[in-house]
């Protein structure tokens, strides 16, 4: 039997033959490890963003309180410019981090598909049994997040956690815009139309701002790439 790309490396490190059973193991502390820190990674993200929604959700508790209190006077285009500013800095960082997370999950991934190329070299057999993917290049990454199902690209961005969160913002901003041109006096159609550029603007911005983010993602230098289609 020919001597694998991983009994190389493991007999490099070590010096001498590795049981397969300890090769075993060690692939899959670090398996576990990538698969708690993808887990954690995550369920800070989301905590992160049930902030941001209770956040919102408590300023638009106030503003109808204080319409209710001192009707939609100068004082309350303040507080309303004040606190849609405020809410539209916090979803702005909290998409930032939506997009780094993801960009980290993708590392995350792949390296989790080297792994499992490191078990079928250890079992060839177990190849069958395997739901997500064993190469460690783009190939391997989308079939992994597709679990081997064929999914239009445009459809997974759309659905993703980062356009939720584009989408929330974009809706604050374009708010935002519209409340600042109703408190400088512009008509109801200046508003309308200030308000749904802003909105667009902020859109675009943060949708070519997650592109780059992913374009520049340094990638994993691929060992086990797909074969050719």
């Amino acid at each position: 039997m020919s001597t694998t790309g991983l009994d190389q490396s493991l007999r490099a490190v070590t010096g001498s033959e590795v049981p397969p059973a300890v090769r075993a193991q060690l692939l899959a502390t670090e398996h576990w490890s990538l698969l708690a820190t993808r887990s954690t990674t995550w369920s800070e993200v989301m905590s992160r963003i049930t902030i941001h929604l209770t956040v919102s959700s408590a300023a638009l508790v106030v503003l109808a309180l204080t319409a209710q209190a001192i009707g939609f006077g100068p004082a309350f285009q303040v507080l309303s410019i004040g606190l849609a500013s405020a809410i539209l800095l916090l979803g702005t960082l909290t998409e930032l981090r939506v997009h780094m997370a993801s960009a980290e999950d993708a590392l995350l991934i792949t390296g989790m598909n080297r792994l499992r190329a490191g078990y079928r070299e250890l079992d060839p057999g177990i190849e069958p049994y395997l739901v997500a993917s064993w190469h460690d290049d783009f190939v391997g990454l989308h079939a992994t997040y597709t679990l081997g199902r064929r999914r239009s690209t445009f459809l997974h961005v759309l659905g993703s956690t980062a356009m939720f969160m584009t989408a929330v913002n974009t809706i604050v901003a374009g708010t935002l815009g519209a409340l600042v041109a109703d408190a400088a006096g512009a008509s109801t159609a200046v508003v309308a139309v200030l308000g749904a550029l802003v909105g667009l603007v902020y859109f675009a911005a943060m949708v070519e701002a997650g592109r780059r983010r992913f374009a520049c993602v340094p990638g994993i230098p691929s060992h086990f790439p797909a074969p050719p289609a």
